[in-house]
């Protein structure tokens, strides 16, 4: 009999979301800067240094921001945990029929989810609780060091799309168009591709990230024109 493995997408949640967060404020942050600056008629070795340091704090406050809050979320479950751990050494009956509630409302019969939810408990009786009672597995439980990595690595790469453009195109009106035209396409194929990579409708996801990208460069590089100073 051949074995069959599943793959299942929700797998993927904790660092796609970091990656695709991460990418998308690359460009997004990067970009309106750099527009920005160049709208408000700056030369290119400012507008270049603009963006280089955009990037480099980005990346940094990207990496701290989801180390402390991926962090926070894993202090939760620690915290959750233990008192289950707790709950279940002295209580551990109540346990078993809270356990057993649980599948019942699912659907299962009482004298079903009786057994179960005890030969559950007898295997791994905190697992048990964590995954049914708290929705807690090893899928979903937080990666705070995988999450800031993640997105430090992929903000830089975002960032260093627009960056380049600007390198290779001339300061002012010139610069204004390729760098926004890139972006825009650049995130475009983010939202593709971190689409196709979630199992996510490809055409909603795109226009999602080109609009808001669209947006946010749209007001940069009005409030840069408007002040007449780099932002």
């Amino acid at each position: 009999m051949r074995s069959h493995v599943e793959r299942h997408l929700v797998e993927r949640i904790g660092w796609l979301r970091a990656a695709v967060l991460g990418a998308n404020d690359g460009i997004v942050s990067t970009a309106s800067l750099i527009v920005g600056v160049a709208a408000a008629a700056s030369g290119k070795a400012e507008v270049m240094l603009a963006g280089v340091a955009g990037l480099v704090a980005g990346a940094m406050s990207m990496a701290a921001g989801e180390y402390v809050s991926v962090s926070s979320q894993s202090d939760t479950e620690k915290a959750d945990l233990a008192r289950e751990r707790a709950e279940l050494e002295q209580s551990p009956e109540f346990e078993h029929q809270e356990l057993s509630r649980l599948y019942q409302e699912r659907g299962v019969s009482p004298a079903t989810a009786d057994e179960v939810a005890r030969e559950l408990m007898a295997r791994d009786a905190l697992g048990t609780h964590a995954r049914e009672e708290l929705g807690i597995s090893h899928v979903t439980s937080a990666r705070p060091v995988q999450a800031a990595l993640t997105s430090a690595a992929t903000f830089t790469a975002g960032a260093s799309l627009p960056l380049l453009v600007t390198f290779l195109t001339p300061v002012g009106r010139t610069m204004i168009i390729a760098v926004t035209g890139a972006s825009l396409l650049f995130l475009a194929l983010l939202g593709a591709i971190g689409a196709r990579s979630g199992g996510a409708p490809v055409g909603k996801a795109t226009f999602r990230v080109f609009f808001w990208g669209a947006l946010a460069m749209a007001i940069t590089a009005g409030i840069g024109k408007l002040v007449g100073t780099a932002v």
